[in-house]
């Protein structure tokens, strides 16, 4: 999985190798040694050929130049005050790391091979500083060269993944892809991907708010347009949703299907937190190129074939089953997506097979968004289920409805009047039992939605207490 390096992060590191830098001073200044200046104009601008060949023969030489050993310092901390020497040696090492696969291995056999560069990642809060970012390119060379992590690898991830977070948060999309990029060339181990979930509100989230950008629902708590099916983002040559670029959402993707992969022990929490799978629906209806529809359905596949008792029911009620009826209907040729598309549609028609509308109406309330779904208007479906509603799971059902309607959904009051609507339906086919609902408060919570400034939501809590009223006038 071998990706071009940013055009950003190139270009900052083409002008570095272009600048000159004073040398023979800098060991006047005692800023590097005579030994140190040696080895590396031994390497600098000459063939690969002959890098590659210098720096075999002279293995160790190389690993004390850039971490130190026998009680004297690397180059990087020893010109540590020199942040033009600093930049141009984290250039030439991570060129050197990426032509000599060999010296990976060597420096971090090392007993601290990270010593000198975590303390870069904080060098300054500008996202531009070029030392922290050439720095994070050296460990993620590094640390990715392994394909077991040492404790000393697992132990400086968090930092090297604290940093990487910072450049997601950003607007500018460069940066953003740099850490994106780096991201997944970490996660090709098992043991990276469970210490950027154990991260996950530093790593994972903000992931999701450009994902989230790119669908058209923003990372402001408005959930409607990512359950209403519709696709609400407009592409424009080269970008997404909210300006993301197609490159950014495709690596996006990729290091979250790479996350995927652990999703017998994450899909939950991922979906939970994150309402991954609406969300990637969203982008699947929305996909624009082949290789993103290639990541999604992947991921979806991965998430849902190791949860299926807890993610399915979220899978049809984003109207994934649908989605992909309409997919296979196209044109695709990768075959992989081909096999996934298969395998995803074969396992929901299966699921959908077993489920009643009560199973449906059940998971739409654990999902906690509730939407105009066939069951809420439909007479029938209330007459057979209120009953099984109250008495279902002792009562969860009526739990989670007051947990929704307990939330002000500000950017979607179609939730509060549709659990209004829920209420008052079962407050007619169950009267006798309409004092658990008080209980859970409900009562009192439908009266304060009486004043509610959006009119729908005034009307169905209307609706709902004139049952209270009439069966409380009956009954007395």
């Amino acid at each position: 999985m071998s990706l071009d390096p940013p055009t950003y992060l190139s270009s900052l590191q083409n002008n570095i190798r272009a600048r000159p830098i004073p040398w023979d001073g800098a060991v006047r200044a005692g800023t590097i040694s005579d030994d140190q200046l040696a080895r590396i104009r031994a390497v600098d601008k000459v063939r690969k050929e002959q890098r590659k060949q210098t720096v075999e023969g002279d293995l160790e030489g190389y690993r004390k130049l850039f971490v130190g050993g026998d009680g004297k310092p690397g180059v990087v901390e020893s010109a540590a005050k020199r942040a033009d020497v600093v930049q141009y040696i984290l250039v030439l090492l991570a060129d050197l790391l990426d032509g000599i696969p060999v010296l990976s291995k060597v420096v971090s056999e090392h007993p601290d091979p990270f010593k000198p560069f975590l303390p870069l990642l904080t060098h300054s809060n500008n996202p531009e500083d070029p030392i922290p970012l050439l720095t994070s390119t050296v460990l993620t060379s590094l640390i990715s060269s392994s394909t077991v992590l040492s404790s000393k690898e697992i132990s400086s991830l968090p930092k090297l993944f604290s940093y990487l977070s910072t450049l997601t948060k950003v607007s500018d999309g460069g940066l953003q892809d740099i850490a994106v990029l780096e991201y997944s060339t970490l996660l090709r181990s098992k043991q990276a991907r469970e210490v950027f979930w154990e991260q996950r509100k530093q790593t994972v989230g903000p992931l999701t708010d450009i994902l989230r950008t790119a669908a058209g629902v923003g990372s402001n708590g408005d959930t409607s347009t990512l359950w209403s099916g519709a696709a609400t983002a407009r592409s424009v040559e080269g970008s997404i949703g909210g300006g993301v670029g197609l490159q950014l959402l495709y690596h996006v993707l990729l290091v979250l299907w790479q996350l995927s992969f652990e999703s017998s022990s994450i899909g939950e929490g991922f979906d939970s937190e994150y309402e991954i799978i609406p969300l990637f629906t969203k982008l699947l209806r929305l996909s624009p190129k082949e290789k993103t529809t290639r990541l999604l359905v992947s991921s979806l596949y991965n998430l849902l074939s190791t949860n299926r008792e807890s993610l399915l029911p979220a899978a049809v009620l984003a109207r994934l089953p649908l989605l992909l009826e309409n997919l296979n209907s196209r044109h695709l040729t990768d075959q992989d997506l081909l096999e996934d598309l298969q395998n995803l549609s074969e396992m929901l028609e299966e699921y959908t097979k077993t489920q009643t509308t009560f199973d449906e109406y059940a998971a739409e309330v654990r999902s906690g968004h509730l939407r105009w779904s066939p069951p809420h208007r439909s007479p029938t479906f209330w007459a057979e289920n209120a009953r099984k509603i109250f008495d279902y799971e002792k009562g969860e059902l009526l739990k989670q409805l007051a947990e929704i309607m307990g939330k002000p959904w500000e950017n979607d009051k179609q939730v509060l009047a549709i659990a209004c609507n829920d209420i008052g339906a079962l407050v007619k086919e169950v009267p006798e039992k309409r004092y658990q609902l008080e209980k859970l408060g409900l009562k009192t919570r439908v009266m304060e939605l009486m004043v509610e400034p959006d009119e729908t939501v005034r009307w169905e809590s209307l609706n709902a207490l004139s049952g209270w009223l009439r069966y409380s006038f009956e009954t007395k």
